[in-house]
């Protein structure tokens, strides 16, 4: 059979690096509130150079070279942001310039903290028709450029990052490696609970992130539980199977209430969201890079990722890496 299999990660993360301390000498807030609340302790915070192209670029190229390749090897490119550079062009089609890609399909996919997720089932879709071999999916964020920064609820949540891996089309045996199920979902009767409040047809302006977490919090934990066993069904693993989860990291109370709901042990879910905080689509990909390169994520390991985001978007995937 063919399958879209996992062959290299990456990530890149910005220079200026915040604590929730340095957080509290310009906002209402304190450590204690923030780490009680979320988990979160440091964030990354874009400079003026440094842009959703120029993370996605640099993580897209760690990727690239941990697969073995070189950039000319890729011909698709999927990148999910809800923090582009421009309306338009693409970013996916800056990062392809960046990386000295001739011609290779590239576009961008927005579905917020859910958009790697659908990126990986479009690449996925995309590669076993074989009309493309090799991609890049990639996660790229600079979500402090759409934070209110009075709002203390929320501005604290949020850092910028991004994520990449390569996948390429192979034949494998059934019990191989690849992508082995993809589940997908959306309900946009939510749009009032995470929205951003602008956009180039309504208001002319880009807008800020505005959220009521408190409802966003309770839909998370039953949307992701239910579409990790849904994916989990559809590839025919058992739970117990499982190595691995790795799940958007959007706050430390969601991620154990999910592990709960699942009976999983909390030491076989990735966590960083105390180091990069919630980082919007390139939260799983990033998390992904820091578990491979820490050596807990081996390959033959079942690894599930999830998230859920604004629309409301949710999704997981469950790959053999």
């Amino acid at each position: 059979m063919i399958r879209s299999v996992l062959t290299g990660t990456g990530s890149a993360l910005p220079v200026r690096r915040v604590s929730n301390a340095e957080l509290a000498a310009q906002v209402d807030t304190s450590d204690e509130w923030i780490v009680e609340r979320t988990g979160i302790r440091f964030r990354h915070l874009a400079g003026p150079d440094e842009t959703t192209a120029t993370l996605g670029a640099d993580a897209a190229r760690a990727a690239i070279a941990a697969a073995g390749l070189s950039a000319q090897d890729i011909d698709l490119i999927v990148l999910a942001t809800a923090t582009p550079d421009q309306t338009f062009p693409a970013t996916a089609t800056k990062v392809q310039a960046m990386l000295g890609i001739d011609d290779c399909v590239a576009f961008d996919v927005a579905a917020v903290c859910s958009g790697f997720l659908y990126a990986v089932q479009v690449a996925d879709s995309m590669l076993r028709t074989q009309v493309h071999r090799r991609a890049l999916v990639i996660g790229a964020e600079t979500f402090s450029r759409i934070l209110d920064w009075e709002d203390r609820t929320t501005c604290v949540l949020f850092g910028d990052g991004a994520g990449a891996i390569v996948l390429e089309s192979r034949e494998v045996e059934q019990q191989g490696r690849g992508i082995l199920a993809t589940r997908l979902h959306a309900d946009g009767r939510h749009n009032d609970l995470l929205y951003v409040d602008g956009g180039p047809s309504t208001t002319g302006t880009v807008g800020k992130l505005r959220m009521k977490g408190r409802e966003v919090f309770r839909h998370a934990v039953t949307n992701l539980a239910a579409v990790m066993t849904e994916s989990l069904g559809i590839a025919g693993i058992d739970a117990g199977d499982v190595d691995w989860v790795v799940p958007h990291q959007a706050n430390a109370r969601i991620l154990d209430a999910t592990a709960r709901k699942l009976g999983l042990a909390p030491e076989k879910v990735v966590v960083t969201v105390d180091q990069h905080a919630n980082t919007s689509a390139a939260s799983v990909p990033l998390a992904l890079d820091v578990a491979v390169r820490d050596g807990r994520v081996k390959q033959g390991d079942i690894v599930v990722l999830e998230a859920m985001g604004g629309g409301f978007t949710w999704g997981a995937a469950v790959i053999r890496i």
